[in-house]
C-alpha cells in the first residue's frame, strides 16, 4: 500500500473537514449506523488478512451518519519512522474525495506524539457509508518525541485547524456602556478596513487628538494586538507628533489591570495635563503617536 506525506492543498477539503470527527466525539449523539468495509483495488490482499481486517472493523465503535472519522489498529516503529495503519470511514450519503489530511499520533495522556499532513491521491473516492484500512507513515521528523505507546495506550486523529477569527474591536466596559451605537458602528468598521497586523505585532495608532480643559491634550489610540495571546499592560510611555515633526506633547501613563485580548483592537484616550504640552499650537493637518521605543512611521 501507498506511503506518502506531501504537503497539503488547503482549498479542496472544507467540505470534508466540516464533517470530520475523530471516534471519541460521536457517542450520545444520535442514531447510529453501519459501515461496510472495502479494500483499495490495487491492494493485494490473503484471505487470512481480510479475515483479521474484518474482525476488527466489526469491533470499530459505531458512528452516527454524516460523518468522517478514523481509528487506529495497528502502530510500529522502523528506522525512527511510525507505521500506523488504521480505518478511514464514511457515513455520508455520498462518496468522499480526500486532497490530503491532517494527521496526530496521541498518546494514552492524549498528547501528541508525531503530526503529519498527508498527500491522498493514492486513496480512492471512499464510498458511501464505507470504511477503508489504509497505511500511513509518519516521517522520523514529523515526530514530537521519541515515545512509541504500547498496544492500546495511542490513538490517531484528524487535526482539526481551526478558521481563523477576524480581527476584532475589543471595549472595556466603560466604553461600552458609554459609546452611542453608531459610534460603535463606526469603531468597528474602522478596526475591521485597518491592514492586518503581522503575527505577534502589537501596536499604536492614534483616531482623534485634541486639546481639552484645562490646556491639556486628550489623544485617543487604538491599541492593537495581533499576537495569539492576551496583554496586560501597566504603563505607557507616549509622543504625539504633528505634521510638522514637532512634538505636541509626551509622558507616561500607568494603567491598572489593562488587558487588550488577542486578535482583538482596544481604544483608549490618553490625557496629557498642561504641563507635558510642549507645542500650543500644533499643525494637525496630520499627526502621530508612538511609544518612544517604538520606530516612526
Amino acid at each position: 500500500m501507498a506511503l506518502f506525506h506531501k504537503k497539503k492543498n488547503a482549498n479542496e477539503t472544507n467540505e470534508v473537514e466540516e464533517q470530520v470527527t475523530n471516534q471519541a466525539e460521536v457517542e450520545a449523539e444520535g442514531k447510529t449506523v453501519e459501515t461496510t468495509l472495502v479494500f483499495h483495488p490495487d491492494l493485494f490482499m490473503t484471505p487470512q488478512e481480510k479475515y483479521v481486517y474484518r474482525y476488527h472493523h466489526l469491533r470499530l465503535p459505531k458512528l452516527i451518519e454524516n460523518q468522517i472519522s478514523i481509528s487506529g489498529l495497528k502502530l510500529s516503529e522502523h528506522e525512527g519512522s511510525l507505521f500506523v495503519i488504521a480505518f478511514l470511514r464514511n457515513t455520508l450519503q455520498k462518496a468522499v474525495h480526500f486532497e490530503s489530511v491532517d494527521l496526530l499520533i496521541l498518546n494514552k495522556e492524549k498528547q501528541p506524539i508525531a503530526k503529519q499532513t498527508f498527500d491522498m491521491d493514492d486513496l480512492i473516492d471512499l464510498s458511501p457509508m464505507s470504511c477503508m484500512p489504509w497505511t500511513f507513515l509518519f516521517t522520523e521528523d514529523s515526530r514530537l518525541t521519541d515515545e512509541v505507546p504500547a498496544e492500546g495506550e495511542w490513538t490517531i486523529a484528524f487535526e482539526l485547524k481551526s478558521k481563523e477569527r477576524p480581527h476584532q474591536l475589543d471595549l472595556e466596559e466603560s466604553w461600552e456602556n458609554q459609546l452611542a451605537p453608531n459610534q460603535k458602528e463606526h469603531l468597528e468598521k474602522l478596526v475591521a478596513n485597518l491592514p492586518k497586523l503581522s503575527q505577534g505585532e502589537v501596536n499604536f495608532m492614534g483616531i482623534e487628538a485634541k486639546f481639552v480643559e484645562d490646556h491639556a491634550f486628550a489623544v485617543t489610540v487604538l491599541i492593537r494586538n495581533g499576537s495569539t495571546q492576551n496583554i496586560q499592560l501597566e504603563q505607557i510611555p507616549l509622543v504625539v507628533e504633528d505634521a510638522d515633526g514637532d512634538i505636541i506633547c509626551q509622558g507616561g501613563f500607568k494603567l491598572e489591570n489593562f488587558e487588550v485580548k488577542a486578535n482583538t483592537s482596544k481604544p483608549w484616550t490618553f490625557i496629557f495635563p498642561a504641563q507635558l504640552v510642549l507645542k500650543q499650537e500644533p499643525n494637525m493637518s496630520s499627526w502621530k503617536v508612538y511609544p518612544p521605543t517604538q520606530k516612526k512611521e
